[in-house]
């Protein structure tokens, strides 16, 4: 009676396939360090934009130049420094915290995109899940909240907390990455960078997260620095087992 005992319960955290589903101890060490716009929901469908013009806009009135002027400096400064906030700060002086709340300061709420059910999923993910995003706090928190991932994410890390010795450091900072693995005292390999921007992965791999890209990814997808390519943050679970050390 015991012995058939023991197969029922053993059957029972097993999976359809006869696999045991149950949690490795290794797997309840990672730690998933996961970017927010692309990444956890669709924010090309409409939140890049709004930020994108809020950004023009914002430096067409701080530098006083023209509308056409303002969208190149944008998109130079984000090319060059991986952030237009660095860019205005390093050769316009401009106040951070100031840019911040001005460029994110609308209805995120009734812009937001993103699929159904990421609380379980991220429930039924092993790991402890952090916030990585180069976005400001307050917009962090509110995408968090309209996607229903406020209670599975605790720590957060946005562009405000992304300083080494004082400085902003930004992702693609492999000097950040280093530093966010000491203070979140990951043991070796057992981070894993979710993003949907190469340029960041490639960082991380370099300084020894392992990695996933979101999306279709193209010839980054097929890079040595992503270690795992996924549609969606859906996928994860499934695909765990696929990721490369």
């Amino acid at each position: 009676m015991k012995g058939k005992q023991h197969r029922r319960a053993h059957g029972r955290a097993q999976g359809r396939s006869g696999k045991d589903c149950r949690p490795r101890t290794a797997d309840r060490r990672l730690i998933w360090f996961f970017d927010l716009d692309g990444t956890l929901h669709d924010a090309s469908h409409a939140i890049f934009a709004a930020i994108d013009a809020r950004m023009t806009d914002y430096v067409v009135r701080h530098l006083q130049v023209g509308h056409e002027q303002a969208n190149q400096l944008r998109l130079t400064y984000w090319r060059r420094y991986g952030a237009t906030l660095l860019g205005l700060i390093r050769h316009h002086a401009v106040d951070p915290h100031h840019f911040l709340r001005e460029t994110h300061d609308f209805d995120v709420a009734s812009l937001l995109r993103a699929e159904r059910g990421l609380a379980q999923l991220f429930a039924r993910l092993s790991g402890r899940k952090v916030l990585l995003t180069n976005a400001p706090q307050a917009y962090a928190e509110s995408v968090l909240a309209g996607i229903d991932l406020a209670r599975q994410i605790g720590t957060r890390y946005s562009i405000e907390s992304m300083r080494v010795h004082g400085t902003f450091r930004p992702k693609p900072s492999r000097a950040m990455l280093r530093h966010m693995l000491a203070r979140e005292r990951v043991a070796r390999g057992a981070a894993i960078l979710v993003e949907d921007s190469a340029a960041n992965l490639k960082a991380a791999r370099a300084v020894g997260y392992r990695t996933v890209l979101i999306g279709r990814g193209g010839r980054a997808g097929r890079a040595s620095y992503v270690g795992l390519r996924v549609r969606s943050v859906r996928d994860l679970p499934r695909a765990l087992a696929r990721l490369r050390g």
